[in-house]
């Protein structure tokens, strides 16, 4: 919950290859107070069935940078074995799975606001963007 001494965060991740939500991605969180500060790790989570994590730790007070580690290799690889008609997708560049095994966003943050960041996903790119 968001006080006037912290940050709160939210995210989630809409698979744009199939336009649906990207169920099962395992999420990190991690902060630092300063842009020169250590990383401290937080915890994490994982996203639901339509692809929201809606239970990600709260930021300590003093947090000026967020970032949220998206592990999205295993989520890739998981759908690729489950529908092996898409399989051909990936054929050009020999790939198998993702082209980006892993996501990482770090923002800044100010207290007392509220912070979602969608993750727009397919296997190839990726997109992110600050939303309401």
């Amino acid at each position: 919950m968001s006080t006037e001494t912290t940050a709160s965060v939210s995210t989630h991740i809409l698979d744009t290859s199939i336009g649906r939500p990207a169920e099962g991605v395992a999420i990190s969180l991690a902060a630092r107070a300063g842009s020169g500060a250590a990383w401290v790790a937080l915890g994490g989570s994982a996203t639901d069935a339509d692809g929201r994590c809606k239970d990600l730790p709260a930021l300590p007070e003093g947090t000026t940078h967020v970032r949220l580690d998206f592990e999205t290799e295993e989520y890739f690889d998981k759908k690729q074995a489950d529908a092996q008609q898409d399989a051909p997708a990936n054929r050009d560049s020999g790939a198998t799975g993702a082209f980006f095994p892993e996501v990482a966003i770090t923002f800044a943050v100010v207290p007392g606001e509220h912070y979602h960041v969608p993750l727009l996903l397919n296997p190839f790119g990726y997109s992110v963007y600050r939303g309401s």
